[in-house]
């Protein structure tokens, strides 16, 4: 439900932040774009003005939050309000339950995965990313907000709550960086799409070993390149809820950049990892075996202690590596 007296007494520089296709209706009144309120821009103007205009604060601001939940539930964003996310028991490989009642997990959460090769800690995040019901071999049931979702947001691409961020990433388009953001800001209708293209790029460079300008051809990205715009991508452009990254350890990427870029855009994330800084880096991490969640762990105050003593060790590997890459020798 939109607040109509908020909507009066938000600057609207503010509002275009937060629903950037506003800047058309917003033209058409026309009310200009500036740290004055609406209400404020109301109470400027005289009793003939307004008439002559035939404008009215109460028609405008309820005409504003009609077009604003018009547009919210074509772009899909009404839909995918996703304040959180709950895993119901399933079972493991043998048949036997999980030893849990269910797992609640909130927007700005980061949950890790751990468990050996082969535990199931992929099929976890298929659960997830399927909204499963009950209906993939581990039996498990996805609940949104509590409740279990509309079938359509399942099998519906417009629809999609989770973005999954895989070990393998491979595009086939034949486009440049530039034009393939471009794209997906377009099929978003994002209207500042220039400013946030700018943003994915330079956070995607930061998150890289190797830095690549918006030329690039998408398909000579290396692997780490690749993750790393796919996971500024997500951050920017992707309406989706959800993140699941399977082992981003492996992207020769700056992981805690990452994971800081997804939590300012408050996704619920969670990483199946064997990274002893991802791991703990979470407020909580899933343990696997056999197919199922055997326990729950929340990070201790001793553990953050040794989380900062393993990021000074990995701080320093990620020093001697890079100046082996760009060729220089060691002392």
């Amino acid at each position: 439900m939109i607040n109509h007296q908020e909507l009066a007494n938000i600057p609207t520089d503010k509002l275009i932040e937060s629903y950037p296709f506003l800047e058309t209706f917003l033209d058409g009144i026309p009310i200009p774009i500036s740290s004055q309120t609406i209400h404020q821009w109301f109470d400027s103007k005289s009793p003939n003005y307004l008439e002559e205009h035939t404008l009215n604060e109460k028609n405008t601001i309820d005409n504003l939050a009609v077009y604003i939940t018009n547009m919210l539930s074509f772009l899909g964003e009404n839909k995918n309000q996703v304040d959180s996310i709950t895993i119901l028991p399933g079972t493991d490989k043998n048949g036997n339950k999980e030893n849990f009642d269910k797992l609640c997990f909130k927007r700005g959460d980061i949950i890790s995965i751990v468990g050996p090769t082969g535990s199931g800690k992929s099929r976890l995040l298929a659960d997830i990313e399927w909204i499963a019901q009950g209906d993939t071999p581990t039996g498990r049931q996805i609940l949104i907000n509590n409740e279990i979702p509309d079938m359509k947001k399942r099998f519906s691409p417009s629809d999609k709550l989770v973005a999954q961020l895989s070990q393998n990433m491979n595009f086939v388009m034949d486009l440049s960086v530039q034009d393939f953001l471009e794209l997906h800001a377009e099929s978003r209708l994002i209207n500042n799409a220039q400013t946030k293209i700018a943003k994915i790029i330079n956070s995607a460079n930061q998150l890289a070993g190797e830095s690549f300008n918006p030329q690039t051809a998408i398909t000579s990205l290396s692997g780490g390149q690749s993750r790393a715009l796919m996971i500024a991508d997500t951050a920017y452009l992707s309406r989706s809820p959800i993140v699941l990254i399977d082992e981003i350890e492996n992207a020769g990427i700056d992981r805690q950049k990452a994971l800081d870029l997804l939590l300012s855009e408050e996704k619920i994330v969670l990483i199946a990892t064997h990274d002893p800084v991802l791991a703990l880096s979470a407020q909580k991490r899933l343990i696997i075996a056999k197919g199922a969640i055997i326990e729950v762990i929340e990070s201790s105050p001793e553990e953050r202690e040794i989380l900062s003593e393993i990021q000074a060790m990995d701080d320093k590997v990620q020093n001697l590596r890079n100046k082996l890459r760009n060729g220089k020798k060691l002392n």
